[in-house]
């Protein structure tokens, strides 16, 4: 099965790592290792920024259950066999959403789109090419770019660090 350290190792690096950061024109506003507070208000890490202790230990625990619970749980990341997969559809549901993320994994392998992650879903990972889906799934989300742009023309700065993300993931 895969392992969610790896993956979310690999995710925080593509997120600025342990930074706050806010960037103008980003909808999640202020974030903090990817963590966006206009998103996700009532994270516990907050506290912690709010009162200008970002370089607390307890930060980074409190980070990776964030993501443990918020993403990988809900694409049953830890049910999914292929590491680089698991890894693919994690990191995209961190930046587009589970729901999106499942939706366009789903799409990628002729899988019915219901966003969610069941016994038809699993079986499909399971026996699909790893290099085949990770192409196909990449067309998906670079698709899915496009049309966030094409909807609202301030987030196409963001374009190709969305592209550039992408294809790192691409093998």
């Amino acid at each position: 099965m895969a392992d969610f350290g790896t993956a979310f190792e690999k995710t925080l690096k593509n997120e600025g790592g342990y930074r706050l950061v806010n960037v103008k024109e980003d909808r999640g506003g202020q974030t903090y290792a990817g963590i966006a507070r206009n998103c996700h208000p009532d994270w516990s890490g907050w506290r912690y920024i709010d009162q200008g202790d970002s370089k607390n230990p307890a930060l980074s625990s409190l980070v990776q259950d964030f993501y443990r619970r918020n993403f990988w749980l809900a694409i049953s990341g830890d049910k999914i066999k292929n590491q680089i997969i698991a890894e693919a559809i994690f990191d995209f549901s961190v930046n587009a959403g589970t729901g999106t993320a499942i939706k366009a994994a789903q799409t990628a392998m002729g899988v019915n789109p219901d966003g969610r992650i069941g016994p038809i879903t699993l079986g499909a990972l399971d026996t699909i090419d790893g290099a085949q889906f990770i192409a196909k799934y990449a067309l998906a989300k670079i698709a899915r770019y496009a049309e966030i742009c094409r909807k609202d023309k301030t987030q196409t700065k963001f374009l190709l660090g969305w592209i550039n993300r992408t294809l790192d993931g691409v093998v």
